[in-house]
């Protein structure tokens, strides 16, 4: 006797199809806003670390010089080359004379840097894209700083 069911019982019905589709739909919706928020977070720790670093190359260029360097009036730190041009040098470092205090300055969107209490002190800042970190907060208070705009993130000479 001869088998009557056929193969196309064995396959998915559009039915089981469309729930199989629909879930993998909303498990993306779910998963993609973390993904992207957790770029965000890495692009800011990466910011908040380039501060740490241009924090301990001014403070080498403070013991060399006992002044910390001057600022543009673009924000922009005065303290490369013979210790007046805007920094980066053209090789993109910061150095003054012979003393080498990054080879690469960081590539900040948005960065300012200002000269404090006639150089015995220092502000920089840079904007993050996630405007209610937390370590915000405690970088505004670090530095004392009065009137803080939103979304910036301080380092200042201790």
């Amino acid at each position: 006797m001869k088998n009557t069911t056929s193969n196309s019982n064995r396959a998915f019905t559009l039915i089981e199809l469309l729930v199989v589709v629909s879930v993998l739909g909303v498990l993306v919706a779910l998963l993609l806003p973390n993904l992207v928020s957790v770029r965000m977070r890495s692009r800011d720790a990466a910011k908040k670390q380039d501060l740490l670093q241009m924090k301990t190359a001014l403070r080498m260029y403070y013991n060399d010089f006992q002044v910390y360097p001057a600022n543009s009036g673009s924000g922009q730190i005065l303290g490369c080359g013979s210790g007046t041009t805007a920094c980066p040098n053209l090789d993109g470092s910061f150095a003054a004379g012979n003393s080498v205090y990054m080879k690469t300055m960081p590539d900040f969107d948005v960065f300012y840097y200002t000269q404090v209490d006639s150089g015995d002190s220092f502000l920089t800042m840079t904007l993050l894209e996630n405007a209610s970190d937390p370590d915000i907060a405690g970088s505004v208070s670090k530095c004392g700083v009065a009137s803080p705009q939103a979304g910036y993130y301080y380092s200042c000479a201790d």
